[in-house]
């Protein structure tokens, strides 16, 4: 009897941990997939985000990855649907501040090399006496 009452807890708590949730993704991603309509960007489960153009009987989706550019998918390959907020996230504007003015690789370059000559010559400098400093090309 309590062998029976420890497989049924063990049930019960694998249903609670594992079953219950798995079953709330398939339900959300179900919700999510039967959702999308022309004008939705999305991005594809293959890293592609485009645009929906049009939604065929059969279920797939004509969607322009690039101007002139229109792909066939199936509903399915659809990871989702990006909101035009997220859009605005992942922008390089700056709300609160001002940005920070970009160098331009020549300058910072030059800035390395030098910061590495004056290390070199410090190196040289600290060597102990009667010891020959070492070139470094």
């Amino acid at each position: 009897m309590p062998t029976l009452i420890i497989i049924v807890a063990m049930f019960a708590l694998l249903w609670v941990l594992l079953i219950r949730p798995q079953r709330a993704r398939q339900q959300q991603q179900k919700h999510l997939l039967e959702s999308v309509a022309v004008g939705d960007e999305i991005l594809t489960v293959g890293g592609i985000y485009g645009l929906v153009e049009e939604v065929e009987d059969d279920g797939d989706l004509i969607v322009q990855v690039a101007e002139g550019v229109n792909v066939r998918i199936s509903r399915r390959a659809v990871a989702t649907v990006v909101k035009p907020d997220e859009a605005e996230e992942d922008s390089d504007e700056v709300v609160d501040g001002e940005a920070e003015p970009v160098q331009d690789e020549t300058v910072v370059a030059v800035e390395e090399e030098a910061t590495v000559k004056a290390e070199e010559d410090s190196v040289r400098d600290e060597a102990p006496a009667g010891t020959a400093a070492v070139e470094r090309s």
